[in-house]
């Protein structure tokens, strides 16, 4: 089968022939038709992140047709259109994943390829309202924003979000769950234009994160946040607790431009304010995210797609941060 490998951590990504995966009880061989890129697979090619081993294939997000089951009692998924949930292991807590936890395309051979092997729990129906590339841009961001929002922050219709860092798939998707929830969403980016479009699918407004007074311009506009959505963290992030209206909820699941700055103690007790890390999600997280999607019929957002030996350009556009939504590799 066809398959994009990373060879070496100074090497491109390489479209070549390697061997088909075999199956185990309780697996499944999927026939991917997209598979999407996250920010993860940019930090494994440029090797800065855990746990590389080469060759890999990446790919943690994926949409196709189940071609082979591993055992009989599978056979009911057999040529079924199906997304597969790559946080893989969650653990025996649904507060944390445990140490078994691992996400699909690192380990294990990931989606960039024209076949991928993974358990049939962790299969779902494709939604019916989304063409493959859709489909495939739905499952690690989709899930990674939708339990920050909904299982840890618990928004609920009248919340005023803020999402910091529009634009990025698990930022684009928590506006999308935000407004479909009925909340009142404003935003961040570095783009005039990624802020325009944020407008256009229905956040009230944004500000441009490089002026020097962006917290100040939120605060006017908002008056206060109940919740904040960050994954870049940084100095600006000392700014959220002055945000925060008393009795909010700061989720975090991503450190792109640094560390937690010195923060305010006292703040954060006066107010009764939260911190709240998260990963991935669970596999309630990821059903209750796709009966979301299916209620409200989202459509995921996708910036631009590149065939599958094209792989290493997409990568490179990943790494340049120019996307609004997701980056898509087809396979059709």
């Amino acid at each position: 089968m066809k398959a994009v490998v990373l060879e070496a951590a100074d090497k491109p990504l390489v479209c070549k022939e390697v061997e088909k995966p075999t199956l185990a009880p309780g697996e499944v061989l999927v026939h991917i038709k997209a598979a999407a890129l996250n920010r993860r697979d940019y930090w494994i090619t440029i090797g800065r992140y855990a746990g590389i081993k080469y060759p890999s294939i990446l790919g943690s997000d994926g949409a196709g047709i189940v071609t082979e089951v591993g055992s009989e009692e599978d056979n009911g998924w057999l040529n079924k259109e199906v997304i597969i949930n790559p946080s893989n292991n969650f653990g025996p807590s649904d507060d944390y994943q445990g140490a078994d936890f691992k996400i699909l395309g690192l380990p294990d051979d990931g989606t960039f390829a024209e076949y991928v092997k993974t358990r049939v729990e962790y299969l779902h129906a494709k939604p019916a309202h989304l063409n493959w590339e859709q489909a495939a841009a739905l499952p690690l961001a989709g899930l990674t924003a939708y339990r920050a929002l909904f299982t840890k922050a618990r928004a609920k219709k009248g919340d005023t979000v803020l999402i910091s860092g529009v634009g990025a798939g698990t930022g684009t998707f928590a506006l999308q769950w935000a407004v479909a929830a009925g909340c009142k969403v404003f935003v961040t980016s570095g783009s005039a234009a990624k802020i325009e479009r944020a407008r256009q699918m229905g956040a009230s407004a944004g500000v441009n994160y490089k002026a020097q007074d962006w917290a100040d311009q939120l605060k006017l506009m908002a008056h206060g946040f109940d919740i904040i959505v960050d994954s870049a963290l940084g100095s600006g992030f000392a700014k959220f607790p002055d945000l925060c209206n008393p009795g909010g909820r700061i989720v975090i699941f991503g450190a792109t431009t640094g560390d937690i700055p010195h923060l305010d103690g006292r703040k954060f007790f006066w107010k009764q304010l939260q911190l709240l890390g998260t990963t991935m999600g669970t596999k309630d997280d990821f059903t209750a995210m796709l009966n979301f999607v299916n209620q409200h019929k989202i459509v995921p957002v996708v910036d631009e797609t590149f065939d599958l030996k094209d792989a290493q350009k997409a990568v490179e556009k990943m790494g340049n941060s120019s996307q609004f939504g997701k980056i898509v590799l087809l396979n059709l």
